[in-house]
């Protein structure tokens, strides 16, 4: 590691903690006329932005990416301006911080009061969505933190471009530029300093991206981290389903997109409608030009499914593959799921409600859903405005990390010269 890197890193480092602070204590006013200067900046640029995307897009082919991953990488003026929405979209959201979560007198007459505060400096690691740039820096923004960004190579171009918009956008309204600031060196070992939190600036990580980095970065981290190493996202059609819903929601689950973490990997048919539905659910996959690995059912149902082995249960396609499985009933579909997947997603489709609330309250993922397709597993959807990505875990924060979850609180306590007796 170069002396030039550690010195540019651990600089960026102090110069978040030092916004962080400002922007903390920013009016919710201040917060917003930033994000829609931002907007503005993002539409005003939108050329140069899409042009710098054009260069990391032949960058990336040339390299061999894949389809999905280029769809990734790939910005339009649709998906731009969607950008640009999302962060319109937070500034119409309540700001968490100073939020009063309870508060109460205690015997000895101190008045307690608990409050939302931000987390101080967040540090985003990802790669192949340039997007991330500014729903990171948007949500940071709104709930008083400081942000580092870490983009991938391959999208180095448009990230640094989106980034200048908030950076203009900032002093534009009086705010310190360094509220969202880029690492501007594609070494990894700039990784590698921030999962060691930069002596202390960084508060927590977030990473987004492939298995690989994800996983890097929970083995690696010195500070605590928000993520989900797999999406592997299930269906279940009960036997209670209706076909053609069954239909559309699957189809919708699997191809909208299929290289992003919400996207259904495993299809699960109830026996007591396998007659009547997997063959036309298989075939309405396949008519969608998705690939179908399946159970000894499946293949029977159509000559066009392959054998399905043991690890496509666990797999994360992030393609247009799925596995599929006949099981018994409810219980054993959800027992699939405990033991094959990753805690993401997973959904129901049946007109049952006891068997919609039994899986709703039974399966243990982040999000579970009746009767939709698992793509809306997205902060956006949710009405966060967009997210800085979904954790699996079971602390702080779980599913989309929106405002809130990029806050903690603190204790404002309020006496009138109490003192406490021996």
């Amino acid at each position: 590691m170069s002396d030039t890197l550690t010195e540019t890193m651990n600089a960026l480092g102090i110069n978040a903690r030092r916004a962080a602070r400002a922007l903390g204590v920013a009016s919710t006013a201040l917060k917003n006329q930033a994000l829609q200067a931002a907007a503005n900046e993002l539409r005003k640029d939108s050329a140069a932005i899409l042009q710098a995307n054009q260069e990391d897009l032949k960058l990336a082919e040339a390299e061999g990416v894949n389809k999905a991953r280029l769809d990734r990488i790939m910005l339009d003026e649709a998906r731009l301006e969607g950008i640009a929405q999302a962060l319109e979209a937070i500034i119409a959201l309540p700001d968490p911080v100073g939020e009063s979560l309870a508060r109460w007198q205690v015997p000895s007459g101190l008045d307690i009061d608990r409050v939302r505060v931000p987390l101080g400096v967040i540090g985003v690691i990802y790669e192949s969505r340039p997007n991330v740039t500014a729903d990171a820096a948007g949500l940071c923004l709104k709930s008083g933190n400081a942000v580092i960004l870490r983009g991938s190579s391959e999208i180095q171009n448009s990230a640094k471009l989106i980034h200048g918009c908030f950076a203009r956008a900032l002093e534009s309204v009086g705010l310190d530029r360094d509220c969202v600031q880029i690492v501007p060196s594609a070494d990894r070992a700039a990784v590698g300093m921030m999962l060691a939190g930069l002596d202390g600036s960084i508060d927590v990580i977030v990473p987004r991206g492939g298995k690989g980095l994800v996983g890097r970065v929970q083995d690696e981290a010195r500070v605590p981290v928000f993520a989900h190493l797999d999406g592997v996202c299930h269906v279940y059609v009960h036997g209670a389903a209706d076909l053609d819903m069954a239909k559309q929601v699957l189809v919708n689950a699997k191809m909208r997109r299929t290289g992003i973490c919400g996207a259904a990997e495993t299809l699960l048919v109830d026996a007591a409608c396998a007659d009547s539905h997997l063959a036309p659910l298989i075939d309405a996959l396949i008519d969608a030009d998705c690939a179908v690995r399946g159970d000894d059912a499946a293949c029977a149902a159509d000559a066009r499914v392959t054998k399905a082995q043991e690890d496509d249960w666990y797999e994360e396609y992030l393609d247009a593959i799925i596995a599929v499985r006949v099981v018994p009933d409810l219980e054993a579909a959800m027992a699939h799921i405990t033991q094959y997947g990753s805690g993401h997603t997973e959904a129901i489709v049946t007109a049952n409600a006891e068997a919609a609330e039994t899986f709703l309250n039974n399966v243990d993922s982040a999000i579970v859903m009746h009767n939709a397709s698992t793509q809306f597993a997205d902060g956006g959807e949710f009405g966060m405005g967009a997210e800085i990505g979904i954790a699996t875990g079971r602390f702080h924060a779980r599913g989309p990390v929106g405002l809130e979850q990029l806050t903690s609180f603190k204790y404002k306590v309020r006496g009138h010269g109490e003192t406490r007796p021996k």
